[in-house]
């Protein structure tokens, strides 16, 4: 046995020597990129050392979002229409459980005290508040809403929840340590994506049914509109660049990304993103981003620094959450 390893450290030496490397293992294989195929009811697993899609998970229908837990061992995919979340490692793809009897899961967020876990719904027109021991979900409260709540944000401190109403044109805020609502207010048409600065003062809404991003001051008893930033006809989804200084827009029918600065609130530079660009996700290096262009069933994968497509992998029918463990801070 002695000689056995000898001769493999041995050979592992001279192959080193000859600028050979080892084969990398499942351990240090990167993170898979899951795209969540919403009229598929499928996930695709795509490796990005090969950019293949190496399988096709089935899921409830119509999985829109995703969010890890605390822990870091699960990704949870929402399945809407399906009435479940489906519980996977982040690292293989394995299934590891589905929970059901979750009413109309579409968005989800985690706060940041990792005590609460909140869902939009959709289409029942409700936010659920969930309790969250590690483990099991426990639902806490059922806020009845305007019409279609759609994507969520949590200040930093675990005490407002912000939900968009998209068919009701508001922006709603909720007291999440008593979980009643604070205020509702109006804002431009078909409100989707919300995303809340660090210094938690301003909430930024990406108008679908417009050209742009509304910023309000959430520091008051009520929010103030203080800008509205041209971006692009349907602005939609906001992923953080990671820099705690700017975020990117996707801007669905105008078929760009643009990239704001959230310390002046202002459009530093757009460029092209295809077949309308929905849900990003930001490499650890940030280096790429990945996008779900949803009318052609890709995931498209753009150069940061050029900002140009370097490539595009075939996934399942409107592709919408995207996510890699491997990414930047959100």
């Amino acid at each position: 046995m002695k000689k056995l390893h000898f001769f493999l450290a041995f050979l592992t030496a001279v192959l080193l020597g000859f600028g050979v490397q080892a084969a990398p293992t499942a351990a240090s294989a990167p993170p898979p990129i899951f795209v969540l195929n919403s009229l598929d009811a499928t996930i695709s697993v795509i490796d990005p050392a090969t950019w293949k899609e190496t399988q096709r998970i089935p899921t409830g229908k119509e999985p829109h979002h995703l969010y890890l837990t605390p822990d870091e061992k699960s990704l949870i995919v929402a399945n809407a229409l399906g009435d479940s979340l489906t519980f996977l490692d982040p690292r293989s793809g394995a299934v590891q459980r589905t929970v059901r009897g979750i009413l109309d899961p579409y968005h989800l967020r985690f706060s940041p005290d990792m005590k609460w876990f909140v869902i939009a719904g959709n289409r029942l027109n409700h936010v659920d508040i969930y309790k969250w021991d590690g483990t099991d979900l426990t639902l806490a409260k059922r806020i009845a809403t305007a019409k279609t709540p759609s994507h969520l944000w949590i200040d930093t401190k675990s005490t407002t929840v912000y939900s968009s109403m998209q068919d009701s044109d508001e922006l709603i805020a909720i007291d999440l340590p008593t979980q009643t609502l604070k205020w509702r207010s109006k804002t431009g048409p078909l409100p989707a994506d919300v995303f809340g600065t660090p210094d938690d003062k301003f909430m930024m809404v990406g108008l679908t049914g417009g050209e742009g991003v509304e910023v309000y001051d959430v520091t008051g008893p009520a929010p103030k509109l203080i800008k509205t930033i041209p971006t692009g006809k349907g602005a939609h989804s906001f992923r953080n660049v990671g820099d705690k200084k700017h975020v990117y827009i996707s801007n669905r029918v105008a078929n760009t990304i643009s990239k704001i600065d959230f310390q002046t609130f202002s459009v530093i530079e757009s460029f092209p993103a295809p077949s309308g660009p929905d849900d990003m996700d930001v490499t650890a290096d940030g280096k790429f981003i990945y996008v779900a262009s949803r009318w052609a069933r890709k995931l498209t994968v753009i150069d940061a620094s050029t900002k140009k497509i370097v490539r595009q992998i075939n996934v399942g029918k409107s592709p919408h959450g995207v996510w890699t463990l491997d990414h930047a801070p959100r």
